[in-house]
């Protein structure tokens, strides 16, 4: 640890976290240029994209700019985190994260609300996912996890190394796919072994079809997995594992003993083994010593909040790709553990930092910083799900059911795609010069902003109102002049011209974009 690093941590060791957060960021900055603090307008969008999931209202936003209070952001951020809005915010983020775009199930998704709604620990969560009980009514959904990747898609066999793959990317911050069939030829942490315990156990899973809600079952499970190297011929063989931890003993049962509750011939039910190797691995995976689980949800907090992560790509964390603030990334972790992993925590505490408060501008002249060092924010793209709630909340219009699903067809990533960076398409293009259904969101109705702007006779005035429904702050002075312009010009097609005008500030790529 540098000199700056050991005087930030003894320094701040008694301040909040998000103190020491920010000591921790700024000790790898002298000598940087650092932006300035976001503007009100800049910090409003920012703060209600990342926890409610929406641009902010209007009138949100005026309240905003004229509450004069020192203390207004902290209590901003206490509101959204409180609402309703912060648990569908956070179900849709999580649903994409671990989902992947791979479909979508009502009772699923109800799960994951009521989840973010009670602030559920995240190592509960994840137990609850990984090693789902049919049984429990408020929880069984979250086997939609498992049971979607254990679906037939035409002739293909069911993919148990993506199951396992994926197990390790989202919750371990491993990407083991290379490791199946040997060690890792260009990580040297990745091992064979890592692989195949945990695979074993996912092979080992099958779906269920006697139930109308996702379900899985386990086959009994009474000896190791045989593997061998591709490089070598020498056979290995293992139990289940995580990562890092020790082999999880299979045990012996007498013949007829091996199950809690066996098979049930008439109504096809498949039995409940007593050894569960999901039950083993869920506890392991999300055991409070396993800072590897702790780290992994920690450095994705992070993305969350601040557009990269400590650890980039998010599923590589490995000794030869180490986190850009090693430090920062431990104690994240370990203040996540000790917390109980309250994810809601700990996404107040990064949103009170200056980190996070920082302008996407850089001062005039500066040189742009790498992003690794947090010296500017970085620009998020917004999910499709972001897309579609800003798009109404700035229009001001009750959408229909079905807009909703094409602004996934048309924004959203194909599945297994993970989504992270800004990709405009062709197809969202058209979506947003064609769709009928889109467009017609802007017409006037009681109440909506193409309303509110045919009532506005000042050039000035309509500018205003255009900027702060769809951008969240006041125009330029340059871009009233551009509105008065065209205005000035529309003759007789004023109000198609306004509907142009709002149009285009919805299609550019500020407003696809969280700064």
């Amino acid at each position: 640890m540098s000199v700056a690093l050991e005087a930030a941590t003894a320094s701040l060791a008694n301040e909040p976290l998000h103190s020491r957060v920010d000591a921790l960021i700024d000790a790898k900055l002298p000598g940087r240029q650092v932006a300035a603090l976001a503007d009100d307008a800049e910090f409003l969008r920012r703060v209600f994209l990342d926890f409610v999931g929406r641009i902010p209202t209007v009138t949100e936003t005026r309240e905003f700019f004229k509450d004069a209070a020192a203390d207004k952001r902290p209590k901003l951020i206490d509101k959204l985190l409180a609402s309703d809005e912060y648990a569908i915010r956070m179900a849709d983020l999580m649903h994409v994260t671990l989902m992947e775009r791979r479909g979508e199930h009502p009772e699923w998704i109800a799960y994951l609300r009521e989840s973010f709604k009670q602030n559920k620990p995240w190592d509960v969560m994840a137990r609850e996912i990984i090693s789902p009980d049919p049984k429990n009514e408020q929880t069984r959904a979250s086997a939609f996890f498992l049971s979607k990747r254990l679906e037939h898609y035409g002739q293909n066999a069911i993919d148990y190394p993506i199951l396992t793959r994926d197990v390790g990317r989202l919750f371990l911050g491993m990407d083991l796919q290379c490791a199946q069939c040997h060690d890792h030829l260009f990580i040297k942490d990745y091992k064979q072994d890592d692989f195949q315990g945990l695979y074993i156990a996912f092979v080992n899973t099958e779906l269920r079809n006697d139930s109308k809600f996702p379900a899985v079952s386990e086959k009994l499970m009474t000896k190791k997995i045989e593997f061998q190297s591709v490089f070598n011929p020498e056979k290995k063989s293992i139990g289940p594992r995580v990562p890092g931890r020790p082999e999880i003993a299979i045990p012996e049962f007498a013949k007829g003993e091996e199950y809690l509750e066996p098979p049930d011939k008439k109504t096809k039910e498949p039995g409940r083994p007593k050894f569960s190797p999901l039950e083993q691995l869920a506890q392991q995976i999300a055991a409070a010593d396993n800072t590897q689980f702790a780290k992994s949800i920690a450095n994705r907090l992070w993305f969350i909040a601040m557009g990269r992560g400590l650890v980039h790509p998010l599923d590589l964390h490995h000794s030869d790709n180490p986190p850009s603030h090693p430090e920062l990334l431990d104690l994240l972790a370990g203040e996540l553990t000790a917390h109980k992993f309250d994810l809601k925590w700990m996404l107040r505490e990064l949103a009170l930092t200056r980190t996070y408060q920082r302008s996407g501008v850089l001062p005039s002249g500066a040189k742009e910083p790498l992003p690794e060092y947090f010296a500017v924010a970085l620009e998020k793209p917004l999910s499709a799900e972001q897309l579609f709630a800003s798009v109404t909340t700035a229009v001001g219009t009750k959408p229909a059911e079905t807009i909703k699903t094409k602004f996934v067809k048309a924004f959203a990533n194909p599945p297994m795609e993970p989504e992270g960076a800004f990709a405009p398409s062709l197809r969202a293009a058209l979506f947003l010069m064609n769709d009928a259904e889109l467009l017609k969101l802007l017409d006037a109705q009681p109440e909506n902003l193409l309303t509110r702007l045919k009532a506005l006779d000042s050039p000035a005035g309509v500018a205003d109102e255009i900027y702060v429904s769809v951008l969240s702050r006041s125009p330029s002075a340059e871009e009233i002049t551009e509105i008065a312009e065209q205005l000035k010009i529309a003759g007789n097609r004023r109000e198609a011209v306004l509907k142009q005008l709002v149009w285009a500030l919805l299609a550019s790529s500020e407003f696809c974009l969280n700064h």
